[in-house]
Formats: structure tokens, sequence, C-alpha cells
């Protein structure tokens, strides 16, 4: 047998772990972790055989299709072209530019070729109407680095190989292998924390993965987290805690006026509010200040909720006024070998408003949660037509069940996806792309947030197959139909890439990078990747601002007060069949396409509805009865899985399954269909000061899914559903 070995990046998540792939010819044979990968070192999540599933699915589309009458067609990339080319200009002819509207889904920033060439396929839309994933995840990561350093990519990470105090808010890095932080292994670096005489803390409304591991972890109510942030910041002032450090001297602002505006948050306000004893608020922040060195870090469960703009300024100004940013052990930025701070915009914030609610936009994206309405409203600048690239919006935004109905009234749309899914089956057209082993890699966003400072190039393992095409050539194609939208510069230059392909990019930006020895050559002499060195301090010189100066916009976060004291006059209350629904991460899922990769869904059910033995026995549900999550008139019926895994008043229910929908082609995710949270997360709950949606922490009922079953299937209950409806919505 004539086996060979490949080296390369996986890239389903953010954890560029490094992958030792042997194959035959065409055929996979093993995929295991690279040992002598300098990052991962060898560690490897379930995650990475789903390449060898991608590759394989025999319901991975590989032509192009159009949708008609008859059904879906197989049609020439030459005709798809011409016919996406004239669909858009119908539409724009017709109702304007921006009545087309985009959405990035979350895939593309794991594409080396689609991130170097989106701009030409925006620039062939030519609208403002942009919508991406940013809006239901780290979209407060990216405001508070543009106003803090000048830089929405200027986002520091948590320096965990070296931290003795690893405080972490919402996050499960053990299932997610790093979010907005590239770390491989994460369980090891928690162990490696613990055996140096250190301490991992994790906040969050479940005991997680990570929390299992941890030395401590306290139960939170969803959405609460920001009151004990606050009672912390308090503490800090009130004890004198404030650290003198090379970057206190950096701060554009007094600190007075910080220290009055959380004056009345106390540790008791917060335990009243949060569920988190004033002790043991009052005993967390004084060991995360007197530990040798620390770090805090908050991610998913902070970032999408009510308050996840503030919640994560407060945990980024912990790390400021304790004296743990910029320096080893702490918070720390990443010096990437392409600079893609330097080679990007630093991003804007609310200088457009979104057309019905008045949202504000991010870097020229509207939020995710406005799309139904802006498609469903009528009137000048109504969204007509829809381009979606790698994205399934209807299982992974807010009230995605709206969104799906609104899709279906649009006059055009077109996708670029190698899936037939909830989403694209809307669509007139379906571009394809090659699967992600049949392309170079390399990890232009990640290395901007990795723990360790590496770089690695990733040639294609397999040739793509005759008639098939690269994102970035779909792109082009795109493109290049509607010329008029192009200048002789932008055609020469798209021409030129054609011919020398994205990697000539890959090296130019190399070339302009810190690491003057660096190249795509030695990269590709190297294929396990090459060491740069541990994170080190850069401040002042990492800042963006022209006055190097760290921009704290304090006014404008804690204007926040204002609703936060209207929020703690609601009632809230939890317990009996009320509850604060949360997402869940798997180490096996991460996109709804991966349900489709049988390695990946097999076992047990994952997609259960997690709930406190208390409030079981209240609605007298047993494991494995089936449960009504209940938000005003949406419903979504899953089992129940009885764990004290989670904090009484708290509902648990994961996140990208839902795979009922007729007119798709997952076979395998549909024999595992499970349920969308999004089906009764609601598109109006959301972080009104950054336009984030809030999937975490959203008030619904929860009710016996037979507890209203009547011997009239026809009997209707207030919210108009019948016994048929109830049962089919699971």
């Amino acid at each position: 047998m004539n086996k060979k070995t490949h080296y390369r990046t996986c890239n389903l998540c953010e954890a560029m772990c490094g992958l030792k792939i042997e194959y035959q010819d065409t055929s996979i044979i093993s995929i295991k972790g690279d040992e002598n990968d300098p990052f991962s070192q060898g560690h490897i999540c379930p995650k990475a055989v789903a390449l060898q599933d991608l590759y394989e699915d025999p319901d991975r589309l590989k032509q192009p299709l159009e949708r008609t009458a008859k059904g879906w067609q197989a049609i020439s990339w030459k005709q798809a072209f011409a016919k996406v080319a004239k669909g858009l200009d119908r539409v724009q002819k017709q109702y304007g530019d921006d009545a087309v509207g985009v959405y990035l889904g979350n895939p593309n920033v794991h594409n080396l070729g689609g991130m170097l060439t989106i701009r030409y396929l925006l620039k062939a839309i030519n609208s403002r109407t942009r919508f991406s994933a940013t809006s239901v995840d780290q979209l407060p990561h990216h405001i508070i680095s543009m106003h803090l350093f000048g830089h929405q990519l200027r986002i520091p990470v948590p320096d965990v190989n070296r931290t003795d105090h690893w405080f972490i808010w919402g996050a499960n890095p053990v299932a997610s292998n790093g979010s907005i932080m590239t770390v491989a292994g994460v369980k090891q670096k928690i162990k490696e924390i613990k055996a140096r005489g250190g301490k991992v803390v994790v906040m969050d409304p479940r005991r997680t993965e990570t929390a299992e591991l941890a030395t401590e972890h306290q139960f939170v109510l969803p959405g609460k987290d920001v009151w004990v942030l606050l009672a912390m910041v308090r503490e800090i002032f009130s004890h004198e805690w404030v650290r003198s450090s090379h970057v206190l001297d950096l701060l554009d602002e007094d600190l007075s006026e910080i220290k009055k505006w959380v004056e009345p948050y106390s540790c008791d306000r917060a335990a009243a509010e949060s569920g988190v004893k004033a002790e043991d608020i009052k005993r967390l922040i004084r060991e995360f200040v007197e530990a040798p060195t620390a770090v805090m870090y908050g991610r998913m469960g902070v970032s999408v909720q009510e308050f996840g703009l503030l919640s994560q300024y407060l945990i980024m100004l912990i790390n400021v006024l304790t004296g743990r940013l910029d320096v080893e052990g702490g918070l720390m930025f990443a010096r990437p070998a392409i600079d893609v701070v330097k080679n990007s915009g630093p991003g804007s914030f609310n200088r457009r408003q979104s057309r019905v609610r008045g949202l504000p936009d991010f870097n020229g994206e509207f939020p995710a949660s406005v799309m139904s309405e802006e498609i469903l409203t009528e009137g000048e600048g109504q969204i007509k037509a829809m381009v979606t690239v790698a994205g399934n919006p209807v299982l992974s935004t807010p009230n995605g069940s709206q969104l799906d109905e609104a899709l279906t009234g649009l006059d055009f749309m077109v996708s670029v996806d190698y899936y037939l899914n909830e989403t694209t089956r809307h669509a007139n057209i379906i571009l394809p792309p090659v699967s992600p082993l049949e392309r170079d890699h390399y990890d232009m966003t990640f290395h901007n947030f990795a723990v360790h400072n590496t770089s690695k190039y990733s040639s294609a393992l397999f040739k793509k197959p005759k008639g098939a095409k690269h994102d970035w050539e779909i792109y082009f194609g795109i493109a290049q139909s509607r010329k008029s939208k192009f200048g002789w510069q932008d055609r020469a230059l798209m021409t030129w890439l054609q011919w020398v392909q994205p990697s000539w990019i890959v090296n130019k930006l190399l070339g302009q990078g810190p690491y003057p020895n660096l190249s795509l050559k030695s990269l590709k002499s190297s294929p396990h990747g090459i060491d740069l060195g541990p994170l080190t301090s850069q401040l002042p010189a990492a800042l963006r601002h022209k006055d190097k100066k760290i921009h704290l916009n304090s006014g404008f976060y804690f204007a926040d007060l204002t609703r936060l004291e209207a929020s703690a006059r609601r009632d809230e209350s939890v317990g009996e069949d009320r509850a604060l629904l949360i997402g869940r991460r798997h180490v096996r899922t991460n996109n709804s396409w991966m349900h489709n990769s049988h390695r990946l869904v097999k076992g047990k059910n994952r997609c259960t509805a997690l709930l406190h033995p208390s409030q079981a026995q209240y609605l007298g549900l047993n494991d494995g009865d089936m449960i009504e999550i209940v938000r005003g008139d949406n419903l979504v019926v899953a089992p129940v899985q009885i764990s004290e895994e989670v904090m009484q008043g708290v509902v648990s229910l994961p996140h990208g399954w839902g795979h009922t929908k007729k007119g798709t082609r997952l076979a395998i995710a549909q024999e595992h269909a499970g349920v969308s949270v999004n089906d009764v997360t609601d598109e109006n709950w959301l972080d009104a000061l950054s336009g984030n949606a809030a999937v975490n922490g959203v008030p619904v009922v929860l009710r016996a899914a037979n507890s209203r079953r009547t011997e009239n299937p026809n009997d209707t209950d207030a919210n108009g559903h019948t016994q048929d409806d109830q049962w089919a919505v699971g």
C-alpha cells in the first residue's frame, strides 16, 4: 500500500491543532494529532475527523444548483454566474443596490482564500446592507478593542501558559478549544496551572466540562454577571487595589469618574441580583488581586447576553486596574507573522442605523437580529434579495423560524455553500466550493489570538476535482459577471490573482510582518510549523490610537447603568415554571453542518434540555420526558436531561440543531434532528448598547409537553397552538 503522510492545521474551530493525515491516492486512512506541531503538540479533538466526513460526504454539493419548478437542477458554472448576475441586476435596478442583503457565516474566517478575496465579492454585490455571525457572537470584543486599543482586532488573550490564576467567565474552553483565544489542549493547560500551585475559577450558570476541572466553580444567574463585575471593580477601588503599571500610565482618563460610577454597586446588592454570595464575591476578587500572576477572561456566556458589552468592558477594566494587562501570565497581545491589524481597517461603530429598529452598525454590518424585519417590513430600503456565504442563520440567529419565513418571500437569493441546508434551501442558485482538504490554509485571523506565537502554512491535501471551484474563484466569477462594478485596476488584479492564487498574497504579507526570515517558501519547508516564541509585552507600541494612549471611553459604557437599573425593577423571578435559557457547547459540535458527520453525532442524544432536579420535580418530569420551552408564541419541545449541572431556574439547550425542515439534503443530520434553540430565542432580546444578540439569559416558560394534551387534537391553547402543532415543533 502506497501510504503517504500530510501535515496541516485543522480549520474547523479556533484551536489551530496540527494534524497528521495518512492517505492513499484520494482516500483518507487516518487523522491524528501532530506531535511535532509547536503550537498544539499532538493535541486533537474529535472534530478533526469531520474533515474526512466532509470530504467524503455524499450530501456535499459539488456543482452549482438552480431551484426550478421541477426541483433542483444542476447547471454549469457559466450558467450559474450569468443567472446570479441577472438576478442581482433585476433586484437592484428596481429597488436600489441596498435591497440586496449579505450574510457572512462563521466558517468564512477559517477560509484563507475567502478571507483574502471577500472584498471582491462584496464590491460586486455593492450593497451596504450587510450582516454576519459577528453580532451573534464576539461583537463586544471588537467594540472594546476598537475603543481602548484603536483597532477591532487588537484583542488581548490570556497568557495561560504562564499564569497562576485563571478566572473564567461564561466560557467552556475544554469544549470549545478556546474562543477569541486560540489554544490547543486546554485540559492540559488547566492541569499545569494547578500543578504549579495556581488556581482556576469558573463563573457559569452551568457546571461545564471546564468547571469540572477547575479549582472552583461558582453558579451565577444568566445575564447577571454584570452585577458581580461591578461589585468587584468597587472592591478594587475601596481597598485601594489599583496597581501601578506601565498600562495605568497609558490611560487617557482619570479613574475617579469610574470609582463614582461603581460606588452604588456593593457585593450585597450583587449577591441579591446574581445568586453569588457577597462573601464569595469579596474573596474571589481578593484572591485574584493577590495572585502573583492572574488573568480574567470572559467569552460567549458573557458576550451574548443583555449586558454583554458592559460586562466584557468590566472584565477588561479589572485586568487593567489590577496590573494584569500586557504582562506575563496576564492578558497579552499576540505577535503574528501576518499582521492582520496592520492590514485591515480599525472598525467603526454606529455610523448608520438599521432601517426598522434603528440599531447601530459595526464595521458596516447591521446586527443579525434585524434581518427578518428588514426583509418583512415594506418600504424604501426593504431587503428583496439575499446573498449568504457559508452561513445557516435560520438555525444560528435569534427567532430563526421568523427568518425562515422571511426568506420565502424574497425575489432572489444566492448562497455560496456546499450544503443544501435550512437556509440555502431558499436560494435560487447555490454555488458550492471545494472541501477544506482541497484548498490551502493559513490562519489569517487566529494567529492573532494565539496564546503562543507560531506560523504554519498548509498546502491542499488533494487537488480540487475537475470542474470544481475554490471559494475565491466563485467570488471572482460573480465579480467578473458584474464587471460594471469594477474599474480596470481591480479587473486586472483579479486576473493576476487567478494566475498566482491567494498564496501570493500570503507571501507578500509575510514579507511585511515582524519576522524578516519568514516566507511562504520557509513555511512550506516546515510542514509542522515554526515556533516564534511566547507572548511578549507590546504596549504602547501595539496601540493604534495616534496618541498611543488607551482610550477608556468610560462614559459610553457606564451610560448603560441606566438600563441596568431599569432591568433590576423587572419581574424576572425564576423557579417553578419559569427559567432563564442558556446555550451549551459540546466538543463534538461547532456549526450546524457538523451534525452531518456520522462520527460526531453518534452516541447518545446531545440535543437535550438540561434542567435542575427541583424544577423537574415541580413540573412532574423524569429523565427523557419531553418539555416545552416557551417564549411568547414560540416554543420548542425537547427531551429532558435532569442534572445538578445547571443551577435552579436555568434551562440549557445546545446551539445549531433543529434539522427538521423539508427540502434539505442533510441525511445524517435529519436522523439526529434535535430542535433549534433559536426557534425560541427572541430577536428583540438583545444587548441594546452594542446590538449584539442576547441568546443567553432569555426568560422562558417551562411546561411538561403532555400537560396540555387534550382529547380533541384540534383544541387550541391561548397562543392558538393545536395539539398537533405542539408535537410537530420537535
